[in-house]
């Protein structure tokens, strides 16, 4: 028989992305960082003259922050403990928004801090690719914890309808944005909202057993 499915995020899930980030942006770059809403946009503002940086700008300083300062990042509270307790019970694989040119230095930083991980890169809503990772697999069934509401949005719209059942678990690790994220869950789409893994790993241990169980009581 299969064994279960665990598609985690990486960034605010396993790993602090936002304060790093942040402390890199006013170290060397001149723009200073402040989450006041959920708009990520709105959050990045020129030091010297106070104007919003340019969305253009933004995502020139994403991308040179993956590929000089993935180092700067270190892991969420229970986040490496949770991943080996989980892959105990469960294949589990990392699915995260980066261009697909960063997945060896992803693979390579989750290697670094003792999360044992296969990575799966993706851009854009992540239904479709984890509809591609399920297919793969053929889990006896799929969780997938990701930090944004868009994204369990994404999975209910494709795996959770077309692939069967998934259990979705929404959390932000990261206190610079969790408080400004809205809730997936009270949206409809996520089985639960745990933003911490001391939390979090209890359940997700409880649904596998339950799943476990499910499996094992005669038809």
């Amino acid at each position: 028989m299969s064994r279960p499915l665990i598609v985690c995020d990486c960034d605010e899930v396993l790993l602090h992305m936002v304060a790093p980030f942040r402390d890199w942006l006013a170290e060397t770059q001149g723009v200073t960082f402040a989450m006041r809403s959920n708009d990520f946009a709105q959050a990045m503002r020129w030091t010297a003259s106070g104007e919003q940086v340019a969305g253009t700008e933004i995502w020139r300083l994403l991308r040179a922050f993956f590929e000089t300062e993935m180092h700067r990042q270190t892991a969420i509270d229970g986040a490496v403990e949770a991943m080996r307790r989980l892959a105990e019970r469960a294949d589990v694989v990392v699915l995260t928004n980066l261009l697909d040119d960063h997945r060896d230095s992803r693979q390579a930083q989750l290697d670094t801090h003792g999360i044992a991980a296969r990575v799966f890169t993706n851009q854009g809503p992540k239904g479709p690719a984890l509809q591609k990772i399920v297919a793969e697999y053929r889990p006896s069934h799929t969780f997938f914890v990701d930090d944004l509401p868009q994204h369990h949005q994404s999975a209910r719209e494709t795996v959770g309808v077309s692939e069967g059942a998934v259990t979705t678990l929404h959390l932000c690790g990261e206190p610079l944005l969790a408080p400004h994220i809205a809730c997936a869950h009270a949206a409809g789409h996520a089985d639960a909202r745990i933003d911490s893994w001391a939390e979090a790993l209890p359940w997700l241990l409880a649904r596998l057993d339950e799943i476990t169980q499910d499996q094992e009581e005669p038809a």
